[in-house]
């Protein structure tokens, strides 16, 4: 029988929901219009910003926490321009595990909801257009709805993402408890320490429940919207 989480342990599953909440929530706009860009737009560097996009996927992880590290560290350019003008403090706090979860979700949000916008008829817009209707009124009322199941699916591939996300955290922000230790790297630790699997283990389980619920609420969302849309 599976013991209780300790306190530690519910710090980390705390603050990994906390992470890929705020990493999701924070990536959206910037996703939609990078995925409409590349969907609707012909403009020069456009191959060049869809690399950008994707670059950490094909990165190690290990990788895209350094560059992160030595750019929004506190010596770091962009890092020494937040403290500075924001006091806002990236390296090794919790607000910089929500950067790097953002960073490593963020091609799957973007490929979801890019998807999405070239299944939409650009017709459509096109006639509301005609209508009358201003640029971002068509995007609202026509563009909007139909790219919805997209956009739900994006925002939940991109949460479940930044909740497993390990390689570019633990190298950006440490593996601090109770402060930037997220469940993966959770994980990590217990996994160091001898006798420690069954804390592991659980923590391991409660990663799989959330990363399906995730998949799973992403499918019947989406579902969902394609039937109200098809009902119109």
């Amino acid at each position: 029988m599976l013991e209780p989480l300790t306190p530690t342990e519910w710090a980390a599953v705390r603050l990994s929901l906390q992470v890929s909440l705020w990493a999701t929530f924070l990536s959206l706009p910037l996703g939609i219009l990078t995925a409409w860009a590349l969907a609707r737009r012909r403009f020069w560097g456009r191959e060049v910003l869809n690399a950008l996009v994707h670059m950490p996927l094909i990165l190690p992880p290990v990788v895209t926490g350094y560059l992160l590290l030595i750019t929004f560290g506190r010596k770091g350019p962009a890092g020494a321009f937040l403290e500075q003008t924001f006091g806002l403090i990236l390296a090794f706090r919790w607000t910089g595990a929500v950067l790097a979860a953002a960073v490593m979700a963020f091609p799957l949000m973007v490929r979801a909801i890019r998807l999405g916008f070239e299944a939409v008829d650009p017709k459509l817009e096109q006639a509301a257009a005609t209508l009358g209707a201003a640029p971002f009124l068509v995007f609202l009322t026509v563009t909007l709805p139909l790219i919805l199941p997209g956009l739900i699916a994006g925002s939940i591939l991109a949460f479940a993402k930044a909740m497993g996300e390990f390689g570019a955290t633990i190298t950006f922000v440490a593996n601090i408890p109770g402060q930037t230790q997220t469940m993966p790297t959770a994980i990590y630790a217990l996994l160091q320490v001898p006798g420690e699997n069954p804390a592991a283990f659980r923590l391991v389980l409660i990663s799989i429940i959330v990363a399906c619920a995730a998949l799973v609420a992403s499918e019947l969302l989406a579902r969902a919207v394609q039937r109200r849309i098809a009902g119109r």
